[in-house]
């Protein structure tokens, strides 16, 4: 145990100093020296090599326990041992809370419980006008956003809240745009012996984020709240859900309005006008294709209503090019396909409706930034249901993001044609 303690610690360690690289070369607003990016891959791997220690070790530390209880069991001993289950946490119970269904428990029967007097958000007043931080240990557990949950987070750049959380990110971007050529503006020159060279400056432009506040509610009979040991994996997966989804929907589809700017709203975003209206058709999706810009990680995000319209797509000569080889009646035993032009695709609801500005789109998602801000902060209210034996429970949290292009980028060899890491069907 002591020396997964050490290895994690190290391991924070490595991460503070990865943070310390970044936020140097941020205020010193510069891109990192030849030296820099071999130190940070060497941090990087270091925490690779420990994270991969720590995993090994757990689950031999978990290994033992088990054979231990087993043993325990075989002698018939009389005094029985817990064994910590793999994910339990060894708390005190008198400094900090189990799980979040005791925390929602105590804010719900003791809000003077002392292990919630350093969890309360101090600009906010009291506990039952404000609310309080929701404790650290929890907060990954709340946050933790799985591909399967969310679609944009997990393959975004997320910058992490810093200090202060809130604060307004201004961060430079090269003015990629056709006037200033796909480099910023950077001109490269053939010179021979004694020419002098020509005189360049890049271009930039800035990308600025701030915060915005969300806030999410859930209804919790004081029955359920009662039996806060249960109470906490249902609150957990249905907060996670909602937030996950509540911030997708703002990723994709915001207006930038106290709110996020979704990709398809954003003007560095290229919109590809359909064949017909309602249909997409295989002319629609190579011409999605040849404006995407060609490098990254991309991903096609589609409409659920757009699947009667994939399965059935031709080519010219009427022959199913998606599913079934060719052939419709092959492809119907089977999944559908899961790539497009090699690219995954994943289907999203909150995406907009087929014929529909945005019901299919390819894009790279690691040109959309998310700067994160404070929170998670929890209050609550019993006065709403009161009669019902019911309460309350909000939670808010700060987050803004946006692609980090501001215009679409002309092509190299022909700059009159441009691309984007996000293209989508108009």
């Amino acid at each position: 145990m002591d020396k997964i303690i050490e290895m994690k610690n190290k391991k924070f360690e490595l991460i503070k100093e990865q943070r310390a690289m970044l936020d140097k070369i941020d205020a010193e607003k510069r891109q990192f020296t030849d030296e820099e990016n071999v130190e940070y891959k060497s941090l990087g791997d270091q925490i690779d090599t420990l994270e991969k220690s720590i995993i090994d070790g757990e689950t031999d530390l978990n290994r033992r326990r088990k054979l231990a209880e087993k043993e325990l069991e075989a002698k018939n001993a009389r005094t029985v041992i817990k064994v910590p289950k793999p994910n339990e946490r060894d708390v005190d119970p008198e400094k900090e809370f189990r799980n979040i269904g005791e925390f929602f428990f105590a804010l719900k029967t003791n809000p003077k419980d002392p292990r919630l007097e350093e969890m309360r958000a101090q600009s906010m007043g009291t506990g039952s006008e404000g609310g309080f931080a929701l404790p650290e240990q929890f907060r990954p557990e709340i946050l933790q956003v799985q591909p399967q949950d969310a679609i944009i987070r997990p393959r975004a750049t997320v910058i992490p809240a810093g200090s202060p959380p809130d604060a307004k990110l201004t961060m430079p971007a090269l003015d990629q745009t056709s006037g200033a050529n796909i480099y910023g503006g950077v001109t490269i020159t053939h010179t021979g012996e004694a020419i002098t060279m020509t005189e360049t400056a890049a271009k930039l432009k800035e990308v600025t984020l701030e915060p915005k506040e969300m806030t999410a509610y859930i209804v919790v009979t004081d029955k359920l709240l009662d039996n806060w040991d249960a109470c906490s994996a249902f609150v957990t997966t249905q907060l996670r859900k909602a937030m996950a989804g509540a911030e997708d929907y703002d990723f994709m589809r915001g207006d930038g309005v106290n709110k996020s700017l979704g990709f398809i709203n954003a003007n560095c975003t290229i919109s590809h006008g359909r064949s017909a209206a309602n249909t997409i058709a295989y002319a629609d999706v190579y011409g999605m294709f040849a404006r995407q810009k060609m490098g990254g990680s991309l991903v096609w995000l589609a409409s659920q209503t757009t699947i009667p319209q994939l399965v059935t797509i031709v080519d010219a000569g009427s022959h199913a090019i998606w599913i079934g080889g060719g052939n419709l009646q092959q492809g119907v035993s089977g999944p559908m396909p899961p790539t497009l032009f090699g690219f995954p695709v994943h289907f999203c609801e909150r995406l907009p409706a087929l014929g529909t500005s945005g019901d299919i789109n390819l894009v790279d998602l690691s040109y959309y930034i998310i700067k994160d801000g404070s929170g998670p902060f929890v209050a609550l209210s019993e006065h709403i249901y009161f009669l019902s034996n019911r309460t309350v429970f909000k939670i808010r949290w700060n987050v803004d993001a946006k692609p980090w292009l501001t215009e679409a980028i002309g092509l190299e060899g022909s700059t009159s044609d441009t691309v984007s890491p996000f293209v989508n069907l108009s």
